[in-house]
């Protein structure tokens, strides 16, 4: 069974910066597009980056283009996210997940940005 395991998340300040991690077990899915997505309380979930297969392919939702990058390691795991300049509305629940985007396109398939589904999520909080 494929399964997703995130991890890096924390508390921070605003202005600080995170890593997070996504690793796979049950399948290698090493050409498939991967993406970032998170969760705030009382809200929708949020595309947040997108890779393609290879890796040469990124993009990124507006609110954080500029401040998170997303990469992946040889073979196609781990998927990192780092995440700069931390704000306050980045304090949410990320989950990765495969082919919820098009890299290439630069959109999100709402209707796979299922949290908890993927994963359990790692939570990030941005805080003072």
């Amino acid at each position: 069974q494929l399964r997703f395991a995130e991890s890096g998340g924390g508390l921070v300040q605003p202005g600080e910066s995170l890593r997070l991690l996504c690793t796979v077990s049950g399948d290698t899915l090493a050409d498939d597009a991967m993406g970032w997505f998170r969760q705030a309380p009382g809200k929708e979930p949020e595309g947040v980056a997108c890779i393609s297969g290879g890796g040469g392919t990124v993009n990124y939702g507006d609110s954080v283009k500029g401040r998170f990058f997303i990469s992946r390691g040889n073979g196609g795991f781990p998927v990192y996210l780092q995440m700069d300049d931390l704000k306050p509305e980045d304090s949410a629940v990320y989950y990765c997940a495969p082919e919820i985007c098009d890299p290439h396109r630069g959109n999100f398939y709402d209707s796979l940005l299922m949290p908890g589904y993927w994963g359990q999520g790692t939570q990030v909080i941005v805080s003072s």
